[in-house]
């Protein structure tokens, strides 16, 4: 009998060696956050040569990891490209072609999101911040309304964010109070914050970034990691003065009244991400947690873009193309630059991969992993991205001192450094964004087959099926 309890007592020890290496797998997968900006232009922090305004925390984070100089918003406007973080695919897949209204616009509860798939496989989930994607309407007792779906119903075991709703949004915006007031119509878990809640008389930014800190220290006392969705509306008009003392630290000569606004909520924003990164240190969990930093599109009025051409609601480069940072100082090398593109559809595969998650085998994504280069690799080829698009519905001013370029576009066709823009599926523009970064020299007429071979696939994908429900 004796080897038979000698077997036995074998295979427990194994059951249990493999128990306790499920409970250590599981304990090393990393808490990611993901910080959004809100209209922050590609050159609108220092480590990304601004002139102007000071980001000494997300510089640090720069620093600590690495900082992606070609990284590209799925659309030259919010909602859309909000869709493209949630689901890894183009938001024309979902018909969203525009930013939403406030009203009948969302982002539909069929599809899978980053959040559902985390929490499936055992992350805790929250966003904070700004949503815009439907489904945050109230009733007059301040429960949110169930017509559309909202955070909860995309995959967030907790949320905190503004009511966003007409005619109450529109009127902050033009009081200019919608940082200042913010706290006064946040939305919390379906419920409107009343007035003795300790957020109700916080400025928005505070409110986004100690909602965030609370998260951190609630969610990294339970045993599964986490995973933060943090959508700051910094810097999005309108542009208020930041509370002391970023107003006075960003005080100059020569500067407009809005261009002071502008750069204090920048630097209250940057000092937020300081406090979150500060908590990491604190609770001894920086080093596997997954921080990402990038911006919705790309800058509106006041924002710094160097000298690319556009801006928002345009989608030339000055519309797209954004600002990223990522730091995982367990897995990431610091201190790197990488110039492989990169896209916001990337982000659920790439996270997806960071957590071991695998994605359903049903489910089509637009993005690649980044993750084996971001850890050093070689970034994925031109063959294996592919040609990326984007879509989005004319607008015809762009969101600048500067009139909107022409001739408009309403898609692009990327294959490798050729750009394509068309208006309706008609060429209209062709850049090499190798050699012309700044998109001023159209050679549209120079390569007829290059241009027909990027229209036929524009033609096919602008017509390949949507999902709206």
């Amino acid at each position: 009998m004796k080897p038979l309890i000698h077997s036995l007592a074998i295979a427990c020890i194994t059951v249990v060696f493999l128990a306790d290496a499920r409970s250590l797998h599981a304990d090393d997968r990393p808490n990611i956050i993901l910080l959004l900006a809100d209209d922050l232009g590609y050159g609108d922090l220092s480590c990304f040569g601004s002139p102007a305004v000071k980001t000494p925390h997300l510089d640090r984070l720069a620093d600590e990891g690495l900082k992606c100089d070609r990284f590209h918003a799925g659309s030259a406007v919010c909602s859309p490209t909000r869709a493209s973080v949630l689901t890894g695919r183009y938001p024309l897949r979902f018909g969203i072609t525009k930013h939403f209204n406030d009203r009948n616009g969302w982002l539909p509860e069929s599809a899978t999101t980053v959040a559902e798939l985390l929490s499936d496989a055992g992350y805790n989930t929250a966003h904070i911040g700004k949503w815009h994607l439907g489904g945050l309407h109230v009733d007059e007792t301040g429960k949110r309304l169930t017509n559309q779906p909202g955070p909860r119903q995309h995959g967030f075991d907790f949320y905190q964010t503004q009511i966003e709703q007409q005619p109450l949004r529109g009127k902050m915006g033009r009081d200019k109070t919608l940082f200042r007031k913010g706290g006064t119509v946040l939305l919390r878990n379906d419920q409107q914050i009343r007035q003795d809640d300790p957020y109700y008389p916080k400025h928005l930014t505070d409110a986004n970034g100690d909602f965030a800190v609370e998260m951190i220290e609630k969610l990294s006392s339970e045993d599964a990691p986490f995973f933060i969705n943090m959508w700051w509306l910094v810097p999005h008009k309108p542009y208020e003065p930041a509370p002391e003392p970023h107003w006075s630290d960003t005080a100059a000569d020569g500067i407009s009244d809005d261009q002071h606004r502008f750069r204090s909520m920048v630097q209250h924003m940057d000092a937020k991400v300081g406090e979150i990164l500060r908590k990491l240190d604190e609770l001894k969990i920086a080093d596997n947690t997954l921080v990402l930093f990038t911006s919705d599109n790309g800058a509106a009025y006041e924002g710094f873009i160097h000298d690319l051409k556009g801006g928002k609601t345009d989608l030339h480069d000055g519309g797209i193309r954004v600002p990223m940072i990522v730091r995982w100082p367990a897995v990431i090398p610091p201190g790197q630059t990488s110039q492989a593109f990169g896209h916001t559809n990337d982000l659920l595969p790439s996270f997806c991969n960071a957590a071991g998650v695998d994605l359903p085998g049903g489910l089509s994504v637009d993005g690649l992993s980044l993750l084996p280069h971001w850890k050093g690799g070689t970034p994925p080829s031109d063959e294996e991205r592919g040609t990326v698009f984007w879509q989005l519905d004319l607008y015809k001013s762009l969101q600048r001192h500067t009139p909107k370029p022409k001739p408009f576009a309403t898609e692009v066709v990327r294959r490798g450094d050729w750009k394509l823009l068309a208006f309706k599926g008609k060429p209209v523009e062709l850049f090499d964004v190798a050699t012309d970064p700044n998109e001023k020299h159209n050679v549209l007429a120079q390569h007829p087959e290059l241009v027909a071979s990027l229209s036929a696939e524009l033609h096919d994908w602008l017509n390949e099926p949507r999902t709206t429900k």
